[in-house]
């Protein structure tokens, strides 16, 4: 390392080795050694007066020290060494020893922010990592649209998100707002500015940017600033109170789920270390494969983009009610120095792809009609709707007095991070957090000791869990029913055990059946036992599930307010042989498009409601035959007075025990629908056998058959007739036909994602049943018209 002394070439003599006393020697070879020499003394002279930086690739003929912070600085003279941060931006070596050694002015203020880094950061406090986060100037861009130029602030001058947001060329940002001149615009930007777009300009950067008090700061206090993109030297950045430096958090535990303050506890971006299994969860240490695929040349250092990328995340989470544009971004971004234009121009093209992948820029926005979140030519869409209303398997029933009822999908399961709950903050809908209570009622009115419960529910999960080990080295050509496997399991253990189950333990064992039936869609006789579960491999919608009150509806009508809607158009065939697209609706109307995205139910596909030509391949064609269209079918009662609150005291529903396997699936489960407890409304569903056994029978008949179950539960009091109720009939609507799909025995999980593969980047293909990780849900079907509308526009 350099002492910071001025070294020449050119030995200096003492008296005693002087000119004169050398020997005397008259050769050819003495007189090119003095000729030589010579030479070295003109070298030497003008070395003194200018040296190159000694980074192999700078383009900096002609350094200039930026930090002026030495008496002796080298300005744009001579220093025996250049240090090299980017090929605009270097600090001579008297200043580098004016921080560095421990007699210098500078040393002290080096020393303390050294030990701020060192316990915030992960990265080593180096002189050039001081000299980049603390010495380098700012930089900010004109606001004028007619001007838009680069310009340097002066070293005393700190950077705040309103500086960037509101500055002008010759803005005076000490004591005043005034402007020199009038003219200022008209003035030249430096010549940097322009390398810094260049390609090989990023990679001749020392460090990579570390963001000063970016927003993202409150979601990331766990984890080490510079890990994340951040500067270890903000107050802002200071990690969880009682942690050692000797403790490396990828190695704690656990640690506490965050959450910052005044924000929805369902925004939950970020993992936490060791934290996993999430949806919709980002590392923020960590680019994803499809941001390494999109950006690969952050592959080897990953710093500038997770820090763009963490602070765009925190903004949209911080205001998810307004669009995120690049010009809401910049003025976010603190960090010195020239890298600031780059995580500028950087911006846009992060942005933009995270809009294209749904993870801001989505749900409900008002957005003006002259602002895009993506490509002009893909917002001419007409829907062709065969129903008379829009939302398929979404449908509320708001004749009920003071209460929506959801006659398809009222229920949101897992609120973290689920768009669901997204939208639902974006339009100022609270929902019902579903409470775990759930009493089961025998016929006859007695409720079943908790203790029984527990038990059945303990053997029922150990039942599961031996399927999952059975499944393990199993292909799905050795797949059998899960029914059947569950009873083979039941049996085997009864005998190997010696156990024997009351006749109690049996029906409530029957319920969590029921229940399992319920999640399926379908009696278990029909799903894989290897695949019912696909998608628990993947990560999901964690925390509370929740009704939601005002029905999915709301959210549904809102989403479709502005768009081109053609309803009773059921689409016939799609022909796409031709360089367009045909669509030709029942009544013969033809459409000519460019794309197509099909979202009928699977119902449907199976029974090739559209003609396709060219047909569908076989491949999609068995994908499709392999998935089942699960249905479950709803009653919902309301009744003059709530009879039922004395017995369950104000849990959000109930279990109903069945007397025998026969019956099991009929009105397992009892909701109330009114949180408040001010309407009287209960709904129930029918899974599994139970769905046939009702399917030939009236409205009145099933409402009979429905009566004569809560009669039983409530044995101890008279249950009024209900004033008004409805049972559905999902399965025998012509558009619809099903509930949602579940995989059929010798099916897998991969057959969703077959479903959804485009066919020659012209039709598409979304709803539940082509969304494996996210399969019969309202959330499933959003993501998969999402992840649709992210392909069509990156084709």
């Amino acid at each position: 390392m350099s002492t910071g002394r001025v070294r020449t070439k050119k030995k200096t003599c003492s008296s005693d080795q002087s000119p004169d006393n050398l020997p005397l020697r008259s050769s050819g070879r003495q007189v090119k050694k003095k000729a030589a020499e010579a030479a070295d003394d003109d070298d030497d002279a003008s070395e003194k007066k200018y040296r190159k930086c000694e980074k192999a690739g700078c383009t900096a003929t002609c350094p200039v020290c930026f930090a002026s912070a030495a008496e002796r600085c080298a300005k744009n003279g001579y220093t025996s060494r250049w240090y090299h941060l980017s090929c605009g931006e270097h600090f001579c070596n008297e200043c580098f020893d004016h921080y560095y050694r421990s007699h210098k002015d500078g040393y002290e203020k080096y020393t303390a922010w050294k030990r701020i880094w060192t316990s915030n950061g992960k990265s080593e406090p180096s002189p050039k990592a001081f000299m980049a986060d603390q010495q380098l100037p700012y930089w900010v861009q004109c606001t004028k649209p007619e001007c838009g130029k680069w310009r340097q602030l002066t070293k005393e001058i700190q950077l705040t998100p309103q500086i960037a947001k509101t500055y002008r060329c010759g803005m005076k940002l000490n004591n005043s707002t005034k402007t020199e001149g009038s003219d200022q615009c008209s003035m030249p930007e430096d010549l940097r500015v322009a390398e810094v777009s260049d390609h090989w300009w990023y990679s001749m950067l020392i460090l990579p940017p570390l963001l000063k008090d970016s927003v993202a700061a409150p979601f990331l206090a766990a984890y080490y600033p510079d890990c994340v993109g951040m500067s270890p030297s903000c107050t802002s950045t200071n990690r969880l109170p009682g942690e050692s430096n000797l403790v490396k958090l990828e190695h704690l535990k656990s640690v506490p789920n965050l959450t910052v303050a005044g924000m929805n506890k369902y925004f939950q971006p970020f993992y936490q270390p060791n934290e996993c299994g999430k949806a919709l969860c980002v590392r923020p240490d960590v680019m994803e494969l499809d941001e390494l695929y999109e950006f690969p040349e952050y592959s080897r250092d990953p710093t500038m983009y997770l820090a763009l990328r963490n602070l765009i995340l925190a903004l949209w989470y911080t205001n998810c009610k307004e669009a995120l544009t690049p010009q809401k971004c910049i003025h976010h971004i603190i960090v010195r120095g020239l890298v600031r234009i780059r995580c500028v121009q950087e911006m846009e093209r992060i942005l933009h792809f995270m809009t294209r992948k749904g993870l801001i820029n989505t749900g409900i926005l008002s957005v003006s009609p002259d602002q895009y979140l993506l490509p002009k030519e893909y917002h001419n869409v007409i829907v062709l709707e065969a129903k008379d209303r829009i939302g398929g398997r979404v449908w509320d029933d708001k004749t009920f007095t003071g209460v929506t009822v959801g006659r398809g999908a009222q229920i949101v399961n897992g609120c973290v991070n689920n768009p669901m709950a997204l939208m639902c903050e974006q339009l100022g809908i609270k929902m019902h957090k579903l409470g775990e209570k759930c009493d089961l009622i025998q016929e006859g009115g007695r409720i079943t000791d908790p203790t029984i419960d527990k038990r059945m529910d303990f053997h029922f999960n150990a039942i599961l869990d031996v399927v999952s080990e059975w499944r393990k080295d199993k292909t799905q050509h050795q797949d059998v029913p899960l029914g059947e496997k569950i009873q083979e399991i039941y049996k085997a253990f009864i005998q190997e055990s010696g156990i024997q189950f009351s006749e109690l333990e049996e029906k409530v064992l029957q319920f969590h059946l029921s229940n399992l039936e319920y999640a399926c869609g379908s009696n278990l006789s029909q799903v894989s036992a290897r695949s019912w579960d696909h998608n628990e491999f993947f990560a999901q919608f964690a925390g509370d599930h929740t009704l939601l009150t005002v029905g999915y509806s709301t959210v549904i009508d809102t989403l479709a307010e502005g768009l081109d809607i053609r309803l009773n158009f059921p689409v016939q065939s799609i022909d796409y042989s031709g360089e367009e697209v045909q669509v030709t609706t029942a009544e013969g109307t033809v459409w000519r498009t460019q794309k197509v995205l099909v979202t009928i139910p699977l119902a449907l596909l199976q029974k090739n409601a559209i003609q396709f030509n060219p047909p569908l391949s076989e491949k999609k064609i068995k994908a499709i035959n392999s998935l089942g269209a699960g249905v479950i079918e709803k009653i919902a009662l309301q009744f003059p007075y709530r009879f039922w609150d004395s017995k369950i005291q104000g849990a959000d529903f109930f279990g109903h025990v069945p007397p025998n396997s026969s019956q099991r699936g009929l009105f397992s489960v009892f909701y109330d629908m009114d949180p408040e407890g001010k309407q009287s409304i209960l709904m129930s569903v029918v899974t599994g056998d139970a769905v046939t056994t009702i399917k030939n029978l009236d409205d009145k008949q099933v409402l009979q058959q429905c009566m004569t179950v809560l009669r039983e539960l409530f044995k101890e009091q008279e249950v009024p007739d209900p004033v008004k109720f409805f049972v559905t009939r999902w399965s025998k609507d012509p558009w619809l036909q099903m509930a949602y799909s579940f995989v059929r025995t010798g099916g897998s999980g991969e057959a969703y994602d077959i479903i959804a593969e485009d066919i020659q980047r012209t039709i598409f293909f979304a709803g539940e049943a082509t969304n494996r990780h996210f399969p019969q849900t309202v959330t499933g079907a959003y993501l998969s018209g999402v992840r649709e509308a992210s392909k069509i526009a990156a084709f």
